[in-house]
């Protein structure tokens, strides 16, 4: 033992006599470190294909600002100005693509920095238009018009648009500054060398042929999922309004050219049995006397999500049932979808609701999303089977509830059905699929089968209109 305790002080005692003198070696006799730190890597000025680079050293990026058809798949840098003492990996007379950003790496001595040169052009458009925070116009980018349906109470003379335009541009007159839309009025877009003038007619709408019914005094009160939707009906069908259950109760809009009212109901973590979703909407409920009449009286109801509930409530549910099994996620914790979702047609291809859908692998799937997309799940559906203490089978769920099925789930649960119109009541479409979404927080831009969202809801709105 005492051994090999002299060997291990040894080894010790060398081990430090070797440290001590890489330590001498790494350091000069007044501790300064041989790295040259003192150069800078300051882009100072940057120009692509004459074109003036704005330099932000704060974020480390040079703006080339080009005119809007400008060709940026092969420019040169014809100037490139950098701190004294400092290079780069690009040099003038350097050809490069900028149809994408650049990267720019300066080094001065032992010290460098990383820059981020992008070209982009002078894009003079408008990407939306509200009036009054609540009044969606429709933009026609290619004949620059903007069209408005506003009802018969606002106050044309004074309306307030917010406008958002592309990127470094400003628009006349200017947003948030009320205007007078008696007449067309012209909204001017520029941005630097880019000049674009927009139309903007507003119609006030007595009699609306269609509205977006939902819980919120007005739009700026309807949650995102619901938002994107009643947006997107104001856009793309004429004549259209947001309308409130409570103006629907008091009588305070005329209905009487009124086809059919869209609601589209979300709540985060889902409206499961009829007590949860009174609860969660008393307004539609404290409606419900007017909504009937209206229903008997021939108009139709497009029913989607959550709002699946109503026909229990306006006289079309025979039994006077609700969706027998609900769920729902949240907005600000999407699921990510690992794979496309869809529902089944199972024979009901021909039904108009279907036609001209982008079809996947399985034409016998109705496809609503790709891999990548964020979807709350947000579920309204009849479980089949006597095992729930629901319905044994379809026909027993046909017979009590006076509806017909037209969507199912993977595990046979009716997901779409409708009330078909029939002794003077308008008809009822109801799509209660997890897989009918609006509202994602990702990037659905490229998404291959979004946009049957759209093109299904735009034929049951057809359909039910008798179009």
């Amino acid at each position: 033992m005492k051994t090999l305790s002299k060997i291990a002080h040894f080894i010790y005692a060398a081990l430090a006599v070797v440290v001590m003198a890489g330590a001498t070696t790494a350091c000069s006799d007044d501790n300064t470190s041989d790295l040259l730190l003192n150069g800078d890597c300051n882009v100072n000025s940057l120009a692509l294909d004459q074109y003036e680079g704005i330099v932000d050293a704060a974020s480390r990026t040079v703006t080339v600002r080009v005119p809007e058809t400008y060709d940026t798949k092969e420019m040169t840098v014809t100037k490139l100005e950098l701190s004294d003492g400092a290079k780069a990996d690009i040099a003038t007379g350097d050809k490069l693509n900028m149809t994408v950003a650049h990267s720019l790496h300066v080094t001065n001595e032992d010290v460098f920095l990383d820059w981020t040169v992008r070209a982009v052009r002078d894009e003079a458009k408008i990407l939306s238009f509200k009036l009054n925070g609540t009044y969606v116009g429709s933009v026609d980018e290619a004949a620059k018009t903007i069209s408005v349906f506003v009802p018969a109470d606002a106050d044309v003379t004074k309306l307030v648009p917010t406008v958002t335009v592309s990127e470094n541009a400003t628009v006349t007159p200017k947003s948030n500054t009320p205007v007078d839309f008696t007449n067309p009025v012209e909204f001017t877009v520029e941005n630097n060398t880019a000049k674009a003038t927009y139309t903007v007619t507003v119609t006030v709408i007595g009699k609306p042929t269609m509205v977006f019914v939902g819980t919120a005094p007005d739009m700026s009160g309807l949650n995102a999922e619901e938002a994107d939707a009643c947006n997107w009906m104001l856009q793309n069908v004429p004549n259209s309004l947001y309308v409130s259950f409570d103006a629907i109760k008091t009588g305070s809009v005329d209905l009487s050219e009124c086809k059919l009212m869209w609601w589209h109901f979300h709540k985060d973590g889902g409206v499961d049995q009829a007590a949860a979703f009174e609860k969660a909407a008393p307004e539609a409920i404290n409606a419900a006397a007017k909504l009937r009449d209206y229903y008997n009286n021939g108009g139709a109801f497009l029913l989607t999500r959550y709002a699946t509930n109503l026909p229990a409530y306006i006289g079309a549910q025979k039994d006077g049932r609700v969706p027998n099994n609900c769920w729902g996620g949240a907005e600000g914790s999407p699921e990510i979808t690992g794979g496309p979702w869809s529902f089944l047609k199972n024979g009901n291809d021909s039904h108009a609701i279907y036609q001209n859908l982008v079809s996947g692998d399985d034409s016998n799937a109705v496809y609503t999303c790709d891999t990548g997309y964020g979807i709350t799940n947000s579920t309204a559906q009849w479980h089949i089977g006597a095992d729930w203490g629901g319905y044994a089978d379809y026909a027993t769920w046909r017979k009590e509830t006076g509806a017909k099925d037209l969507g199912y789930g993977g595990d046979g649960a009716i997901v779409v059905w409708e009330f078909p119109a029939n002794a003077g009541k308008g008809g009822i479409v109801c799509i209660g699929s997890g897989c009918y979404d609006w509202h994602t927080t990702v990037d659905a831009s490229s998404d291959r089968y979004h946009k049957n969202v759209e093109t299904m809801t735009m034929n049951a709105i057809n359909y039910l209109m008798n179009k």
